[in-house]
């Protein structure tokens, strides 16, 4: 051993993570993990993304792993920052998305002293993450660090959170590197295509539903091979449009909030489903009623990469172990049917789609910006691969039901609901791709939680354009609240900042849209601006949904 071979632990962690491909993390500095920031300074092979809170942090980190298919990586500092970044680690776990995050901890020495901002992260995260675990001591770090990237992208990907005590990360030692990590997917056996091509023989009504992680382009391509040979209809589970071209005459739909009447009939009246990739969700399934648990009324072949999901929720009449690329390969080369009965079902399934997708235009009564013309605008003249993010609020529903997803990995949404989500996501997006371009929805209830990432945007040259749909209100309690206690209105009512001057501080481009007929301009002057820019759309807070009117009180 020499010195010149010594190394503290954070050069041994940084280089683990460059060995595994890791070309940007995110970030809010703590004094818990100093070593590993040191490591990190004047690289010019990883980019160190300095955010404003560490949710943001962990909610680009978890976009970073949507898009790219490989753990997205956040370092946050222990105690608070641990637990301001649980909301991506929720994220990305009922996303199934993979991500590490790394927190601060403290020194060994001082564990279970209850020291300074000292949590048990085993305890806390435990249940939250897919692993949650502590390095004990510096020589396990390439060790543990290799099997937590292991753990995210294999099986149901997914989060995990590596707890690095102050004394580790400072330590010295002469540690071997491990190798990057290969993970192997799972792929159908042998018998499974045969049974599923009597099954689709058989059938007079089947449903393709799609959803989950790990698709790639060639899985999408080979999916669009499949649905065409067989002429079979596919609608897209929640939040995961983007898995087929909305334009392909095969596509009918998604199974989320806002489904249309006539895909959820029809997700009634199939009599076939096969389910590739997707876990069926309580919102996906209706609140597992149109998709019965634990025995479905329709014949159901589920195929997940993971095996511990199959049977867990559902019992598959055939299920199938296989990640959905090596398992849209061999539904590709299956053979054509020697004849099918649903040519009329699926032509069906497609025309109430385009009937349900069509913007619906102004309520009688209705003030301020139409956000179905919005979206129609969005849909001219955004090219192909623009990617399109958002949090949680009714103002999604509009985005769902109208906007056209073309390719893979142009939508970024919390399936988990996650209020927030949206301008950090856009952050990490256009980051990682800035020549594409990218949109943000966001509620005014939505942005306002993590309106600081404008800063974020700002400093790191991010040129996003966010939306920010105000109606004063959090708008999908205050429909609930209609629901339940009419008139009743309790907590709901927001009081705005200015978004246009408050926007303006940061440097960034803003404006304000009251009417339809403005709103293109602006725009287009956002985007030509080649900054982070905000449009701020005044919405009519009685306009609760596309066809929903709150009454007037």
């Amino acid at each position: 051993m020499t010195e010149k071979s010594l190394r503290n632990g954070g050069q041994i962690l940084v280089e683990a993570l460059l060995r595994n491909a890791v070309d940007t993390v995110y970030c809010v500095p703590g004094e818990s993990y100093l070593p590993v920031l040191d490591a990190l300074q004047g690289r010019t092979d990883i980019r160190t993304i300095v955010t404003r809170h560490e949710g943001a942090a962990s909610n680009m980190a978890d976009a970073h792993g949507k898009l790219s298919g490989r753990p997205g990586i956040a370092f946050v500092t222990r105690g608070p920052g641990a637990t301001h970044a649980a909301n991506g680690v929720h994220t990305a776990r009922q996303d199934s998305t993979p991500m590490i995050l790394f927190v601060g901890q403290v020194a060994t020495n001082t564990m279970e002293r209850e020291g300074f901002q000292e949590v048990d992260y085993r305890r806390v995260f435990g249940g939250l993450a897919k692993w949650a675990t502590e390095i004990d001591s510096i020589e396990r770090i390439p060790e543990v660090v290799s099997h937590a990237f292991a753990c995210a992208m294999s099986g149901r990907k997914g989060p995990v959170v590596v707890a690095l005590p102050e004394d580790v990360l400072f330590g010295l030692a002469d540690v071997a590197d491990a190798p990057p990590v290969r993970v192997s997917e799972a792929a159908p056996d042998d018998g499974a295509l045969p049974e599923l091509a009597q099954m689709l023989q058989a059938a007079r009504h089947p449903l393709v539903i799609v959803g989950g992680t790990g698709w790639t382009e060639a899985a999408q391509q080979d999916l669009q091979t499949f649905v065409t040979r067989f002429n079979l209809p596919v609608a897209a589970s929640f939040r995961r449009q983007d898995v087929l071209d909305n334009r392909d005459p095969h596509y009918v739909g998604q199974l989320g909030l806002g489904v249309s009447p006539a895909l959820s009939e029809g997700l009634r009246q199939s009599d076939l489903l096969l389910v590739i990739g997707s876990r069926l969700s309580e919102v996906t399934s209706g609140g597992y009623e149109l998709i019965a648990s634990p025995r479905p009324v329709q014949r159901l072949v589920h195929v997940h990469a993971d095996p511990m999901e199959l049977g867990r929720v559902y019992q598959a009449d055939l299920p199938i172990n296989a990640a959905v690329t090596p398992m849209a390969r061999r539904l590709a080369a299956l053979p054509a049917p020697s004849g099918c009965e649903w040519t009329r079902w699926t032509e069906d399934a497609r025309a109430a789609y385009v009937r349900h997708s069509t913007p619906v235009g102004r309520a009688e009564g209705q003030q301020g910006v139409e956000m179905s013309g919005v979206v129609a605008h969005l849909n001219q003249v955004l090219p192909d691969d623009a990617i399109i993010t958002n949090g949680a609020g009714n103002y999604t529903v509009w985005v769902h039901r109208f906007y056209k997803y073309r390719t893979l990995g142009t939508e970024l949404a919390p399936t988990n609901g996650a209020m927030g989500y949206g301008l950090p996501a856009a952050v990490a997006a256009k980051l990682a791709h800035p020549a594409r371009t990218v949109v943000c929805f966001a509620g005014d209830g939505c942005f306002m939680m993590y309106p600081q990432e404008l800063a974020t945007a700002m400093q790191f040259g991010a040129a996003v354009i966010v939306l920010v749909v105000n109606n004063g209100m959090l708008g999908t309690i205050r429909m609930h609240q209609e629901r339940e206690y009419p008139g009743r209105v309790s907590g709901t009512n927001l009081l705005n900042p200015d978004f246009v001057t408050f926007a303006q501080a940061f440097g960034a481009h803003a404006e304000r849209v009251e009417n339809d007929a403005d709103f293109p301009a602006a725009f287009e002057r956002a985007r030509a601006s080649g900054k982070a820019a905000v449009i701020e759309l005044c919405t009519d807070p009685l306009q609760i949904g596309p066809q929903s009117r709150l009454a007037k009180r």
